[in-house]
C-alpha cells in the first residue's frame, strides 16, 4: 500500500472572478521511504498542492473532487481533530524560508519543546533530550547552546536545520519540503540535502520535494512528476525524466538549463516562449497549447487529454509524445567573438574595511582582479565573501578605503557616485537580485526609464523620451505599451526585464549584475541569460556577473574569481577553473553544484562548520579553518603563494602546484 495516494484531486477557489481550478484531475503516489519530486515553473500549483494536502485551504479554498489518503485515511473527508493529529505527527513540512517556522522571541530550545510535548504529552525534561538528540542529528554542534539562542542569531543554513529537526522530532512517515534550500548558498545547500537523504535513511522518512531547481531534484530524488497549469504531465523515474523527457514542457525546463560540459557558444539555453496561464484560465484540452512547439490544430485543442502510461512507470499527458524525442532547435548563440580586449576594470590590493565597536572588518582585502571590454567577469563565492561589496564600490554606492580601483583608465576608489561625474556614472550600471529595489511600486514601469534617461541627459523632450523608452522595451523583448503598467502587474521575469532596460538606458560600458536571475523560474532565467548576452554581444558592454551559482557560471563566463571572506583563492580563464588543479576552495564549491543530470556523479566534497566571522580571521590563508586538505600550522601563519599554472589561471594555495594538478575532477560520467 501507498504511504500516499492522492486520487482525481481538484482544488477550487473562490475568488472576485468567480470559482477557479488551481489543480485539476490529479492523481500521484509515494511509497514509504520513497523520495519524490514535484517540478514546474511558478504558478503551476505545487504549492497548492501541498497546502491541500496538510488541509490549509484557507476560506476559500476547498478541495471540490478527488481524495488524498494517507495510510489509508482520506485527509478530505478528516474531521479538524484528526487533522491535527497528523499534522506534525504524521506529516511535517519544512517551507522556504525557515524564518517564517520560527518565533524571533522564543528561544530555539523552547520552540522545539513544543513538538514532543504537544504530540506525545513528553514532560519538559524529556523533550528537551529529545530536542538535544534531533539537533545533534541534524549536524548541528553544541546542541545546548544552540537551544539557548533566538532565531537572529544563526545562520541561514543553521535555521534551516533547527526547522528541519522541528520537523523530524514528531518522527514522521512523509516530509514535505517546499523549495527548502532556495537562497542557500551551494555549500549548505549540498550539506542541507545530505542531511535529509541521511535522515531519510536513518529514520525511514519518505520525502516530497517541491523545487524550480532541476539540479536538485536530479540529485535527490528517486521518481519526478512535472506539474504544468494545475495537472500532471509526466510521472517518471528520475533516470528517465532527464534522458529521455516525453512532453513538450519537461523538454522545455531541460532545455532552459546550463547542462555540463555546455556554454554560450555551443548550447545557446532555449527559454519556454509565454507565461503559465493563470488558475482556471488553462486551455481545457491540452494546458500547454499556447506555448508548444508541437501543438497540432484539430488534435491537441479538441478534448482533454488524459495521463498514459508509454512505457512501464512512465506517464504522460501529451498526444505528440513521440514527436516530442526529435532535438530541439537551438537558436544561435549571440556572443562576442573574443580577443585581446582592454583592461575597463582593474583593482589593486582594493581594500575595504569597516569599524564594528574596536574592531576591523576586512569586506574587501587587497583586491586584485581585472575585467576586459566585451568579456563576462563571473564573481563567486559563499554569502559573506566580500562580492556584493566589491560591486557597490565598482558602482559608486560605497567607496573603498585602501588599494586602486581603475574604471575605464581612473582610479575612483575612493569617489562615490556622486563624484564621478555624469559620463562615469552612466558608463558604470547595476542590476540588483530583485527588480523591486528598482521600481517604484506607485510608479508605472516607464518611470524609472524615462528618469535616467533625463537624469544622464541623454534626452530631454517629450519625443524623444518616449522613441527611447519604446526602443528599450523592444530591446529587453516587452511590448512597449507595458510602460504604462504598474509593477504589481507584472511578473518577476518582466519586472528583471525593465531593470535591465534602465540599466542600459545610457549605454553602459560596464553592467554589473548581481545575483540577477537567482530567484527567477529557469525558463524565465533563460530568457533573461539569453537577453544580457545578446545585449552585450551588440552593445560590446563588459559585463561583471555576481553569482553562488557555479553552473549559470560555467555557461556564461569567459573569466572567474573565486572569492572567501574578502580574498581572491583562485582566478583565470573559465575553462581552466572547472578542471585540474583546483584551489581547495574551488573543488568543494564545484562539489557542491547540483547537476542537472543524474547520469553525472561528483566528487563528495562537504565542507565543516559555517563561514568564519570576517571579525576573526587567521593572518594566514582565510579558508584554513575548513579546508578539507589543509597541510598544517603554516596555513593558518602564513599568506599563500600564488601559484601560476598558466594562461592566466592563479591559485592561492600552499599546496604545491604538482599535487593540485593530480586531484581527481569533480564531474564524472556514471559508469
Amino acid at each position: 500500500m501507498s504511504l500516499l495516494s492522492i486520487r482525481d484531486l481538484r482544488v477550487e477557489y473562490t475568488t472576485a472572478r468567480g470559482t477557479v481550478a488551481a489543480i485539476q484531475d490529479l492523481s500521484l503516489e509515494i511509497g514509504k521511504g520513497e523520495s519524490f519530486g514535484l517540478v514546474g515553473e511558478s504558478g503551476c500549483g505545487k504549492s497548492t498542492l501541498i497546502m491541500a494536502i496538510m488541509g490549509y485551504m484557507g476560506r476559500n479554498g476547498r478541495v471540490a473532487n478527488g481524495e488524498i489518503l494517507f495510510e489509508g485515511q482520506n485527509l478530505v473527508r478528516a474531521t479538524a481533530a484528526e487533522l491535527r493529529r497528523v499534522r506534525g505527527g504524521r506529516i511535517a513540512i519544512v517551507y522556504q524560508e525557515p524564518a517564517t517556522a520560527l518565533n524571533p522571541s522564543m528561544t530555539i530550545g523552547r520552540q522545539l519543546m513544543e513538538v514532543p510535548i504537544a504530540h506525545a504529552n513528553a514532560s519538559a525534561a524529556s523533550a528537551r533530550g529529545q530536542v538535544a538528540r534531533v539537533l545533534a542529528d541534524v549536524h548541528l554542534p553544541d546542541p545546548d547552546s544552540v537551544m539557548r539562542r533566538y532565531p537572529h542569531q544563526l545562520s541561514g543554513g543553521q535555521k534551516q536545520r533547527v526547522v528541519i529537526a522541528m520537523a523530524l522530532l514528531a518522527n514522521p512517515a512523509l516530509l514535505l519540503l517546499d523549495e527548502p534550500t532556495t537562497g542557500l548558498d551551494v555549500t549548505v545547500e549540498a550539506a542541507v540535502l545530505d542531511l535529509l537523504n541521511e535522515l531519510r535513511e536513518k529514520y525511514g522518512t519518505a520525502l516530497f520535494y517541491i523545487s524550480h531547481n532541476l539540479g536538485v531534484i536530479a540529485q535527490v530524488c528517486d521518481r519526478i512528476a512535472v506539474m504544468y497549469a494545475g495537472r500532471l504531465v509526466e510521472d517518471a523515474p528520475a533516470a528517465e525524466i532527464f534522458a529521455t523527457p516525453r512532453h513538450p514542457y519537461t523538454r522545455g525546463l531541460l532545455g532552459s538549463l546550463p547542462r555540463p560540459g555546455a556554454n554560450k557558444r555551443t548550447h545557446p539555453l532555449v527559454s519556454i516562449p509565454g507565461v503559465v496561464p493563470s488558475a482556471g484560465r488553462a486551455p481545457t484540452s491540452c494546458g500547454f497549447l499556447t506555448r508548444c512547439a508541437l501543438a497540432q490544430p484539430g488534435l491537441c485543442d479538441v478534448s482533454p487529454i488524459s495521463l498514459d502510461e508509454i512505457a512501464t512507470g512512465h506517464l504522460v499527458r501529451c498526444l505528440r509524445w513521440q514527436d516530442a524525442a526529435e532535438p530541439v532547435d537551438r537558436p544561435t548563440a549571440a556572443h562576442l567573438v573574443l580577443a585581446d580586449s582592454d583592461v575597463v576594470v582593474q583593482a589593486r590590493d582594493m581594500t575595504r574595511e569597516f569599524h564594528v565597536g574596536r574592531r576591523r572588518l576586512l569586506a574587501n582585502d587587497r583586491l586584485t582582479l581585472a575585467a576586459k571590454r566585451g568579456h563576462v567577469l563571473a564573481i563567486v563565492g559563499e554569502s559573506g565573501s566580500g562580492k556584493s561589496t566589491f560591486a557597490k564600490v565598482l558602482a559608486g554606492l560605497d567607496v573603498a578605503t585602501g588599494g586602486t580601483l581603475h574604471v575605464l583608465g581612473d582610479d575612483v576608489a575612493t569617489r562615490p557616485v556622486r563624484k564621478r561625474g555624469a559620463e562615469k556614472v552612466v558608463a558604470v550600471q547595476m542590476v540588483f537580485q530583485n527588480p523591486d529595489g528598482t521600481l517604484n511600486p506607485s510608479h508605472p514601469v516607464g518611470y524609472p526609464l524615462t528618469r535616467a534617461l533625463r537624469k544622464f541627459g541623454i534626452a530631454t523632450d517629450r519625443k524623444t523620451i518616449d522613441a527611447r523608452v519604446a526602443a528599450l522595451f523592444e530591446m529587453v523583448r516587452l511590448p512597449p505599451s507595458l510602460r504604462h503598467a504598474l509593477p504589481r502587474q507584472l511578473s518577476g521575469g518582466q519586472k528583471q526585464r525593465i531593470a535591465i532596460a534602465r540599466a542600459f538606458a545610457g549605454n553602459p560600458e560596464i553592467l554589473v549584475a548581481d545575483e540577477p536571475v537567482s530567484a527567477l523560474d529557469v525558463s524565465v532565467q533563460a530568457a533573461v541569460i539569453n537577453l544580457l548576452l545578446h545585449i552585450q554581444a551588440e552593445q560590446r558592454t563588459t559585463l561583471v556577473f555576481i553569482s553562488h551559482d557555479l553552473g549559470l557560471v560555467r555557461y556564461l563566463a569567459d573569466e572567474v574569481v573565486v572569492m572567501y571572506l574578502g580574498q581572491v583563492m583562485e582566478s583565470g580563464p573559465v575553462a581552466a577553473l572547472f578542471d585540474p588543479p583546483y584551489h581547495p576552495y574551488t573543488e568543494a564549491l564545484l562539489s557542491a553544484v547540483p547537476v542537472p543530470d543524474p547520469m553525472i556523479r561528483t566528487a563528495r566534497i562537504r565542507l565543516e562548520g559555517e563561514i568564519p566571522s570576517p571579525l576573526n580571521v587567521t593572518p594566514g590563508c582565510r579558508f584554513a579553518t575548513r579546508c578539507p586538505r589543509k597541510l598544517g600550522p603554516v596555513c593558518d601563519d602564513t599568506p599563500p603563494p600564488v601559484r601560476d599554472a598558466g594562461h592566466d589561471h592563479l591559485i592561492h594555495c600552499h599546496i604545491p602546484l604538482e599535487r593540485l594538478r593530480q586531484t581527481e575532477p569533480v564531474f564524472r560520467h556514471a559508469s
